[in-house]
C-alpha cells in the first residue's frame, strides 16, 4: 500500500474505523490514534522503529483525543466519559462525564485546559489539576449551544465550533459568556471537518458533499470579501460525476498551507491565499479519515479506513484500517516562501 519510499505504515493498527489521529505538541514522532475498536493507540512513529508504546482501552467506541504535553494525552467518545491517559505509566483517570457522546476536544494552553464538545450541546472545560477519581469532576465550565458540537477547533484563545444544522460559534474562551460570533456555513451539506489557521486570521471548514471554505474571523466587509469556496475530491468517471465527503482537514504548523482528506482516498495540500492545489498524493486504499501535521511539519499522519460512505455492503468489502505517516518535502511550501 505504502505508494513509496515517503510512506511508512504503522505496525498493530486498529481494527475498525480510526475517528482520530493526533501529534504531539513538542515531540515529532509521538502520535495517539483513536478508534472505533474502543481503543486509544499511542505510537511512536519514528522511522527506524514505529511501535505502540501504549493501549488505552475503553467501554465504547473512541470518536476524540489530542494532547496537552508530550507525556498526557485525553481522550472521549461514546461512553460519555472524559479521561486523562497518562502516557507514561500508562494509568487512565476519568475527569468526569458529558451527558451525551463526546465528539471533539483540543487543549488550551493559554487556560491549561481541556476543552470538549459533545452531542449534548454543551461544550465543557476541565481543569486535569484538580485530582480526578470516579465521585469527583475536574468541569470547571459548561456551555449551552443550541444543536449538537461536531467539531471544535482552537487558535490562541479563538475557539471555532461548528454543530449539526450549519451552524458555527465563534467564542473568546476569556470569556465564554456568549459567543462573538455567530454564523451559518459557507456549504449547503453538513460540516465534516474543520481546522484553525496557525496564523489566527481563520478557518478552513468542509462538507461531506466533496467542498472547502475558507473562512476569515475578522467581520469586517473587507476581511468577509476574502472568503470563498471551492470544489475538491471529485472526480468524472465513465461521465459521471462522483463527489465524496472532505473527512479531515489539517494546518501545516509554518507554511499556512493546509491538507484535506477524503473519501475518495486522497490526500490534497492547497495555498488558500492563491487558492491553488501544490499536491495529490496517491490515491490510497481506503478512505482517509483522519489527518495531523506533526509539530515540525515534517510528517503528516492518515488514518485509511472505511468510513460508511456506502453502508454496510462497502463494509464487507473493505480492507483492514492503516495508520499511515507520510514524510513532507516542498510540497508542503507555499510557492514564493522565503528559500523556494
Amino acid at each position: 500500500m505504502a505508494d513509496d519510499h515517503n510512506t511508512t505504515t504503522l505496525p498493530s493498527p486498529p481494527f475498525d474505523s480510526i475517528s482520530s489521529v493526533r501529534y504531539a505538541p513538542v515531540h515529532p514522532d509521538r502520535l495517539l490514534v483513536a478508534s472505533w475498536d474502543t481503543t486509544v493507540r499511542y505510537y511512536d512513529t519514528s522511522d527506524a522503529s514505529p511501535e505502540v508504546k501504549a493501549k488505552f482501552d475503553h467501554r465504547a467506541a473512541v470518536l476524540a483525543c489530542t494532547f496537552s504535553d508530550d507525556v498526557r494525552g485525553y481522550s472521549g467518545g461514546l461512553d460519555t466519559s472524559v479521561r486523562q491517559l497518562d502516557l507514561t505509566t500508562e494509568n487512565i483517570s476519568y475527569l468526569g462525564q458529558h451527558s451525551d457522546s463526546i465528539s471533539c476536544m483540543t487543549w488550551s494552553r493559554e487556560q491549561n485546559s481541556l476543552i470538549t464538545g459533545s452531542w449534548d450541546r454543551t461544550i465543557r472545560f476541565w481543569d486535569p489539576r484538580s485530582a480526578p477519581n470516579q465521585t469527583s469532576s475536574c468541569q470547571t465550565q459548561s456551555h449551552t449551544t443550541p444543536e449538537r458540537i461536531y467539531h471544535l477547533d482552537l487558535i490562541n484563545n479563538t475557539l471555532v465550533v461548528a454543530m449539526a444544522s450549519r451552524l458555527f460559534h465563534i467564542y473568546d474562551i476569556r470569556n465564554m459568556s456568549s459567543p462573538s460570533q455567530q454564523r451559518e456555513s459557507s456549504l449547503k451539506y453538513m460540516t465534516r471537518s474543520l481546522a484553525c489557521m496557525p496564523d489566527g486570521q481563520g478557518y478552513a471548514t468542509a462538507s461531506t458533499e466533496g467542498r472547502i471554505a475558507v473562512e476569515y474571523f475578522d467581520p469586517s466587509p473587507e476581511a468577509q470579501e476574502k472568503k470563498y469556496a471551492f470544489k475538491c475530491h471529485r472526480q468524472t468517471i465513465s461521465d459521471v460525476d462522483h463527489v465524496w465527503p472532505v473527512n479531515a482537514l489539517a494546518f501545516h504548523p509554518k507554511y499556512n498551507t493546509f491538507a484535506s482528506a477524503g473519501s475518495d482516498g486522497t490526500v490534497s495540500i492547497w495555498d488558500h491565499k492563491v487558492k491553488k492545489r501544490l499536491r495529490q498524493y496517491p490515491k490510497l486504499s481506503n478512505p482517509v479519515s483522519s489527518i495531523a501535521f506533526n509539530s515540525d511539519g515534517s510528517k503528516l499522519a492518515m488514518g485509511v479506513c472505511y468510513t460508511w460512505d456506502e453502508g454496510e455492503s462497502g463494509a464487507r468489502s473493505a480492507q483492514q484500517p492503516m495508520v499511515v505517516i507520510r514524510k513532507l518535502g516542498e510540497e508542503v511550501k507555499p510557492k514564493g516562501w522565503p528559500g523556494n
